[in-house]
């Protein structure tokens, strides 16, 4: 059996770029073909969400002590829940502070903690685990503007300055 030299092994060629952006012969299979895209690092990485507003009163009206999470995404999607407790239960269980309703969320996934200077959060052995600007984390000290993630929700903590 003979081999066909590469880029023909069905008999079929197109151009396309390379790594580099040089447009370079590419081979077709017909058998199967998947594609795969890479970001590069600055397009992974959390962006500032649009606020209404509606929010930026919400934010601004904060008393010293307190914090807002907006739902950026999710079911939940423009929700608001403040923090002004000593501790704060999210997850899915329904007595939970901060309900949110899907399977990638435990029941109790996380608590909030009022520290000086803010909130904590710690995770509490949940199954998907806990990502604060996308890293896992099983306790962290938030700062104005993170995102958090629990599950497929995405929220962005903003704190109270008054």
């Amino acid at each position: 059996m003979e081999t066909a030299p590469f880029g023909q092994e069905d008999g079929r060629t197109s151009e396309g770029p390379d790594r580099h952006g040089e447009t370079r012969p590419v081979a077709h299979d017909s058998a199967a073909e998947t594609t795969s895209i890479s970001l590069p690092p600055a397009a992974v990485g959390p962006s500032e969400p649009s606020l209404s507003e509606s929010d930026h009163e919400a934010i601004s009206a904060l008393p010293e002590g307190s914090a807002l999470l907006i739902a950026h995404s999710g079911a939940n999607q423009g929700a608001r829940f403040l923090l002004d407790q000593d501790v704060t239960t999210a997850g899915r269980h329904p007595d939970a502070e901060i309900f949110l309703d899907d399977v990638t969320v435990s029941r109790r996934h996380l608590n909030f903690h009022r520290v000086d200077g803010g909130f904590e959060i710690e995770d509490l052995g949940s199954l998907n685990g806990t990502y604060v600007n996308h890293d896992r984390v099983d306790r962290y000290q938030l700062k104005p503007g993170d995102e958090v993630q629990i599950g497929k929700f995405r929220l962005t903590y903003y704190a109270g300055s008054k």
